[in-house]
């Protein structure tokens, strides 16, 4: 009877095991509190700051011309309606200048992509002879740049004014990019990893291909997003550089019809619908250039974290 009650009695201390912990458990002091509910109405303004106008811009999208005029939308489309949409994806224009900034925007990412890598992986490898010089290089073009207009007379002279290639070898290469690319090579991939692929005779090129890209997913994710993101947003080089109107991006097409609807008409009723219709068409093309972007970040946004902060452990 002794053993059979210490026995009983044995599962029951164990139970009450947890409850102590529970009890031993840290608690938050008052000014921790406070911190953090602080930190939270923070966060929160500052969600609103951002929030609020990107509502502001939907709303005003889906309302009539007269309502947008007026000031009258706020948080909510008044007199619900499509004309604004149906004004700007009815024009050709539009079209030819999405499908302009497409291109650019996916040919222009490939080709950045692949010459950062190729540039930023030699770098990243400590044998390579002269790789203080060419790094500062790197360096000094982050510091100093040619100008405007020595720039825009090596594009002349290369012969890429108003052709497609105008706007992505220019800006092909990205020093920040290529340091980011550099130091998440040189933390990242093991030299030891690297000397057992010499062992196994394996070249440069199909250990770059072969090993450090697949663990390089978190990087070009990053990279793809910071020259997709200025390719698409790219303006001030199609302006400069292209006179063709069939290789305009996106960019350049809404500038123009913004300034074609705000010459106004003949009469003051004219000149007042289009004005009207002008508002109206400055929030409609902010959501259509925007929207492109918007359903490409949530795949790349689960690799955005890490691949910055890889980048920037050492270095």
């Amino acid at each position: 009877m002794t053993l059979q009650t210490a026995n009983r009695a044995e599962p029951r201390t164990e139970r009450r095991r947890p409850s102590r912990r529970r009890a031993a458990r840290v608690q938050d002091t008052r000014g921790d509190r406070v911190f953090m509910v602080a930190v939270y109405l923070l966060l929160a303004t500052f969600l609103l700051v951002v929030l609020i106008p990107l509502i502001n811009i939907l709303a005003s999208s889906f309302s009539s011309p007269a309502a947008v005029s007026g000031g009258r939308v706020l948080l909510w489309p008044v007199d619900f309606t499509l004309i604004g949409y149906e004004a700007v994806l009815s024009n050709e224009a539009v079209l030819t200048g999405f499908g302009n900034s497409l291109f650019y925007t996916v040919v222009g990412t490939i080709v950045s992509i692949v010459l950062t890598v190729l540039i930023a992986y030699p770098l990243s490898r400590p044998e390579l002879m002269g790789r203080k010089v060419f790094i500062g290089g790197v360096l000094f073009t982050m510091l100093f740049s040619g100008g405007l207009i020595p720039t825009y007379m090596v594009v002349r002279a290369l012969g890429l004014l108003d052709t497609r290639w105008a706007l992505i070898l220019p800006t092909a290469i990205g020093a920040w990019q290529v340091l980011i690319a550099m130091t998440f090579f040189r933390s990242t991939i093991p030299s030891e990893l690297y000397e057992a692929a010499q062992l196994d005779g394996t070249s440069d090129a199909r250990f770059l291909w072969s090993v450090v890209l697949p663990l390089s997913k978190p990087l070009l994710a990053v990279i793809a997003l910071m020259y997709g993101i200025g390719q698409w947003n790219s303006y001030f080089n199609a302006l400069i550089y292209l006179r063709n109107e069939e290789l305009y991006p996106l960019q350049l097409v809404l500038r123009d019809l913004l300034i074609v609807n705000n010459s106004g008409g003949t009469n003051l009723a004219d000149q007042l619908a289009a004005e009207q219709m002008a508002d109206l068409m400055k929030f409609s093309l902010i959501v259509v250039s925007t929207v492109p972007l918007m359903l490409v970040y949530p795949f790349v946004a689960r690799h955005f974290n890490k691949g910055v902060m890889l980048g920037s452990v050492k270095g």
